[in-house]
């Protein structure tokens, strides 16, 4: 089911997934899993969001699509051609704020900032400084995650961090938690 069914997809969409085939990145969210990060996005008005891994920005695409004209959005990757091909697409957009730079240090440098949505698709915020970036979720402030599910592109070895990430989130006190068995496998906690 690659399908999103009765939905339009964002204005932008179909150039920024053509460029990202052609780059060869082949870490793209699943496009069901864009579909609810718009949802969700619509439920944040002037909200604050972050997204940790911009990749080429088809998974920014969607949350800007779900946004509305009071929210804003930063988004970081270390790759820059990757980070070009987002820019390229989704520059023009005011909401939208695209950071080049390491997603450790970011996250480091900006801990004091707080936000009502934070998709964590990369290392950074889901394997690596995870309570620093739960830290920076508002109270009410969804935090979600992909790749749950096995994937076939996971290292070996992978999948344990996995389990000890989920085991980790389901003892924190200060977060409700969904494990979604869709798309490629989706958290959504939200902070007490």
């Amino acid at each position: 089911m690659t399908e999103v069914i009765n939905h339009q997809f964002p204005k932008s969409y179909s150039d920024i997934d053509e460029a990202t085939r052609i780059s060869g990145f082949t870490m793209a969210s699943d496009i069901l899993t864009c579909s609810l990060l718009r949802t969700l996005a619509a439920s944040k008005p002037s909200g604050k969001f972050l997204e940790l891994g911009t990749g080429t920005g088809l998974s920014a695409s969607w949350i800007l699509d779900g946004m509305d004209a009071d929210s804003s959005l930063i988004s970081i990757d270390n790759e820059p051609a990757f980070l070009e091909i987002a820019k390229r697409f989704l520059g023009n957009d005011n909401r939208l704020d695209l950071i080049y730079t390491d997603g450790g240090k970011w996250v480091e440098d900006n801990k004091h900032q707080k936000f009502d949505y934070i998709f964590a698709d990369t290392w950074h915020g889901k394997y690596l400084l995870l309570n620093e970036v739960l830290s920076m979720l508002n109270k009410g402030g969804l935090y979600i995650i992909d790749d749950m599910l096995p994937q076939a592109n996971w290292p070996d070895g992978h999948q344990e961090k996995v389990n000890k990430l989920i085991s980790y989130l389901e003892t924190r006190a200060d977060l409700l938690l969904t494990r979604l068995v869709w798309a490629t496998g989706i958290i959504i906690a939200v902070k007490k």
